[in-house]
């Protein structure tokens, strides 16, 4: 499984019927990201749904 699948951020387009990360890159992240070359995402945050629902009781 990738990573961005697990994150927070890669949520669901109903418009676009697709996954898609919800992430603002600037233009230096976006080109790392597009030529491969970012392997670690600075803005990856497991999603963990167990953590979220600890938060609400």
């Amino acid at each position: 499984m990738d990573l961005c699948e697990q994150c927070v951020h890669y949520l669901y387009d109903e418009e676009w019927d697709c996954y898609e990360c919800d992430v603002n890159l600037d233009e230096d992240d976006m080109v790392k990201f597009l030529q491969g070359c970012n392997t670690n995402c600075s803005f990856f945050r497991l999603y963990d749904e167990y953590g979220i629902v600890k938060k609400q009781m």
